[in-house]
């Protein structure tokens, strides 16, 4: 899989989830960056000694004809750390940009028109644990990209997590986590992970 020019992610942007870890509902769209290096073939429960947190969201691909590629990935996060940093006043990169934050599982194309339709699921375990549309969004995609579009553009090879619904937890070494993108409904892309410890680079 070709690097990404850069992950623009949407955050808060289920209200289920805002409220699972406590926090206000923004009155602005939340966004940050992942650079590509974040980007891992392999799942880790931790880096460096910190236990990372999963999150299961819809990406999609920017291209020379809008947003027509979608996959479904795992935003790793040191939640601890970030929330020390927030409290702090002080930016996430270092709970949220390290290597190893993101797994993706392949692109597919799609329709603009499709993304509406859009859905995730994530599994450990075969267990589902998380559940999330398109609709339920706050920021939806095409309204998320007219937003950035005042301040940053998306340019072609640029990619854009979406947001993650609520059932966010720990990564356990050992689990596996198997993400599915789902259109109205029906499974079209499903990556599985087996959880390895730790990543110490």
């Amino acid at each position: 899989m070709s690097l990404p020019g850069k992950i623009v992610c949407i955050g808060r942007n289920y209200v289920e989830h805002i409220h699972e870890l406590g926090n206000a509902i923004p009155d602005q769209m939340v966004v940050f960056n992942k650079p590509g290096s974040s980007l891992s073939q392999h799942l880790y429960a931790q880096h460096q000694g910190d236990r990372l947190h999963y999150e299961a969201e819809i990406c999609l691909r920017m291209t020379e004809q809008g947003l027509t590629q979608a996959a479904v990935g795992l935003d790793l996060t040191k939640r601890m750390l970030q929330s020390q940093l927030k409290q702090a006043g002080l930016p996430w990169e270092r709970a949220k940009a390290f290597d190893g934050a993101v797994v993706m599982s392949d692109f597919i194309d799609i329709s603009e028109a499709q993304i509406s339709q859009l859905g995730v699921h994530l599994l450990i375990d075969g267990k589902q644990v998380q559940h999330g549309e398109v609709k339920h969004m706050m920021y939806p995609p095409l309204m998320a990209v007219q937003e950035l579009a005042t301040f940053m553009a998306l340019q072609p090879g640029d990619w854009l997590m979406t947001g993650t619904p609520k059932g966010v937890g720990e990564v356990h070494a050992g689990a596996e986590f198997t993400a599915q993108l789902l259109l109205s409904q029906e499974v079209i892309v499903s990556q599985s992970w087996r959880a390895r410890d730790n990543l110490t680079v």
